[in-house]
């Protein structure tokens, strides 16, 4: 088995490591069918190439054409390394800086099995979102990182490692763009080919900045969007008895599951991928397992009469498990569930995001890969069926919201009835969970606020949880208003009940929701915890790119904002350049996300701390931009708590000089000019 030595002594070339080709046992990408002309296929096969020198490309060239043709992209299984890939201490890299060893770190964790959904494929969660395209890049980027210095900064075109480049220590150690695609070229069709060519790559949000921390990622998100919808459409405080159904148990929608049962709800969650259930079972995510649809309803009905916390995992199609409860709402009048979602990767429906009910699993898996186009159309009527049944249970006490995964954007390009009277491009029958639920709190300035213990100890996980709760409670005990006090105690709540429920897969990491003025005092006392010992080694600063900016996405993270700017993405450029210059150690920009290719533009960061004056400061310049950010431009679009937020901020830091928007401009004026 290599070590980290040898995987950081650059592509292993002589001897050519062994072909042993897909694993067994392993759960693999799907097939892909990008219809590349023979030209294009050449084209392909020369790029994958370029990394390896012409002695081996004999041996090489039939065996990766062979990849290209069997699964649609060439990516090198030779060289997937024998190394058990996780995220190890971060003292064990071989590397000429801390803040390179901390970066590795964070790519061994997106490719751990355990972690990622395709492992071979470098596909982290999402059907598609890379790490990297290929195992050369992988080889490569680790061996530039061991080399790197302070005064170099790594450049990633896509996957592709351009090479360490003279730099600055102020200047970020990494700088990654990923789908950066002329606009008029961004469709899906056009990204099929560019994948599979090598040029470009989908690196979904935090797979392709190497910033994804497990379910545990989107898990305080699911929690605070179940929570608020209770409180929204429900009323309820207490979720006890109340039954959400939803589907999607892979890296992502894993979450959905431990979130349930957080809540002390029931939580339904349809999957038809055997292997992804059994994952999430054994992990401990999920409670129970049935393919039984009658043992389902039965199993839901005793969970919800007795009031008991249930994660029950339906191995099967969710729109059989739609029909079902609509069929048991008319013929027995009794309504099964309170709240629904999806979380299918239905922004990559026909390419293995979102099973047809018609079909099994694997004769899915075929039909994709044989005939696409009657794939497509099985797809899209599974979709009407799907739309039809929430509609039917919609008409009684039942809420339903669209997850951002694209689902109700699918939907209405597949003709169901999703649409709302006088609604604009971004709107439809059923709320995007943005618009009605997370809205405001993104607008306070709360998002997923992430770190990463680089000792890979789990007492100093412990060590930030607790400084973590600290934090929040001077903060309430300073005063703040009600509505952030409500916030705070909802994450306080949170991180105190996080080890309880076996959250933490791959790295040592923490997800929580939390404000600029919670964020940085957060990172403050980390450093400090570093620099007396308190904590043993560096922690890494990330968050989810789903936050309060750094995505423009009109279909999810925008898709409140009402100026008419929800398809222009200035928010995510400036808060990719900015975060760059004020003291970022990697940044990184993507086309593509959540809701799919060409539908968002989305920019990230991962900072280290190492207990350095220096690190502390880059933190409290950073992390203040990177919210702000995304508050000014909602305070711009007329949120009123955007703008109190702005205005407090402005009165606290002496240094935030900001336009503001002198009023909402009066409808009777509007309609007086427009008459003329």
């Amino acid at each position: 088995m290599s070590s980290l030595r040898a995987l950081c002594s650059g592509l292993p070339l002589r001897p050519l490591p062994e072909n042993r080709g897909r694993w067994a046992g392993v759960p693999h990408a799907p097939v892909r069918t990008p219809g590349l002309s023979p030209a294009e296929e050449q084209l392909a096969l020369r790029n994958a190439l370029r990394y390896f020198p012409p002695d081996t490309q004999e041996l090489l060239a039939p065996e990766f054409a062979q990849e290209l043709r069997l699964y649609g992209h060439i990516y090198m299984y030779r060289f997937c390394p024998d190394i058990e890939m996780k995220a190890y201490p971060v003292e064990q890299y071989p590397c000429r800086t801390r803040v390179a060893a901390a970066i590795m770190h964070m790519v061994m964790n997106t490719l751990d099995p355990a972690v990622a959904q395709f492992p071979q494929e470098l596909v982290t969660y999402g059907g598609n979102g890379q790490v990297f395209s290929n195992w050369a890049q992988f080889w490569l980027t680790m061996s530039y990182l061991s080399q790197m210095t302070e005064e170099q900064t790594l450049v990633m075109y896509s996957g592709h490692p351009l090479g360490l480049f003279p730099s600055s220590p102020g200047a970020p150690r990494l700088v990654i763009t990923n789908g950066m695609v002329i606009p008029n070229y961004s469709s899906k069709t056009e990204y099929e080919k560019l994948f599979a060519m090598g040029v470009t790559m989908y690196g979904q949000m935090t797979a392709g900045s190497y910033c994804y921390i497990g379910p545990q990622g989107i898990v305080h998100g699911t929690v605070l969007t179940v929570l608020n919808a209770g409180r929204r459409y429900l009323g309820a405080q207490d979720l006890a008895g109340k039954v959400f159904v939803t589907s999607g148990l892979g890296g992502m929608s894993g979450a959905q599951a431990k979130a349930a049962v957080i809540l002390g709800c029931v939580g339904v969650i349809a999957e038809v991928d055997g292997a992804a259930l059994m994952k999430r079972h054994k992990q401990g995510w999920l409670m129970e397992v049935t393919d039984s649809l009658d043992r389902c309803i039965e199993r839901l009905r005793e969970a919800r009469k007795r009031k008991e916390a249930l994660s029950l995992g339906y191995h099967g199609n969710v729109v059989d498990l739609w029909e079902r409860l609509v069929h048991e709402l008319d013929t027995t009048g009794e309504l099964l569930v309170d709240l629904g979602s999806d979380q299918t990767s239905c922004h990559n429906p026909f390419n293995g995001g979102y099973y047809p009910v018609q079909l099994g699993f694997a004769e899915a898996q075929s039909l994709m890969a044989s005939d696409p186009a009657a794939f497509k159309a099985l797809v899209q009527e599974s979709l009407r069926r799907h739309v039809s049944a929430i509609n039917r249970l919609a008409q009684e006490n039942f809420f339903f919201w669209d997850y951002g995964n694209a689902f109700l954007l699918e939907a209405q390009r597949a003709g169901a009835d999703v649409g709302k009277t006088g609604a604009n491009r971004t709107e439809f029958r059923y709320p995007s969970y943005v618009q009605h639920i997370m809205g405001d709190i993104f607008s306070q300035g709360f998002g997923p606020f992430r770190w990463v213990c680089t000792s890979g100890d789990p007492q100093d996980l412990v060590v930030t949880d607790q400084l973590a709760t600290s934090v929040l409670e001077e903060a309430i005990a300073g005063g703040v208003s009600p509505a952030v006090e409500q916030q705070y105690m909802d994450s306080i709540r949170w991180i105190r009940e996080a080890s309880q429920h076996r959250l933490v897969v791959g790295s040592q990491a923490r997800i929580l929701y939390s404000d600029q003025k919670g964020r940085v005092a957060i990172a403050m006392a980390f450093n400090q915890a570093i620099a007396c010992g308190k904590i043993k080694a560096p922690v890494v600063l990330s968050r989810d790119h789903h936050d309060v900016s750094g995505t423009d996405s009109p279909f999810r993270e925008t898709s409140n904002i009402c100026d008419g700017s929800a398809f222009c993405a200035d928010m995510a450029v400036q808060n990719f350049v900015g975060d760059a210059f004020r003291g970022a150690t990697w940044v990184a920009l993507h086309n593509g996300g959540g809701v799919g290719w060409g539908e968002v533009i989305n920019g990230g960061f991962g900072l280290v701390l190492d207990g350095t004056q220096e690190a502390g400061q880059k933190a409290r310049m950073m992390l203040s931009w990177d919210v702000s950010n995304g508050v000014a431009r909602r305070c711009w679009s007329g949120n009123p708590k955007a703008y109190e937020i702005i205005c407090r901020t402005m009165q606290e830091d002496g240094g935030l000089v900001v336009t503001l928007p002198h009023a909402v401009a009066d409808e009777r004026v509007l309609q007086r000019a427009l008459r003329l």
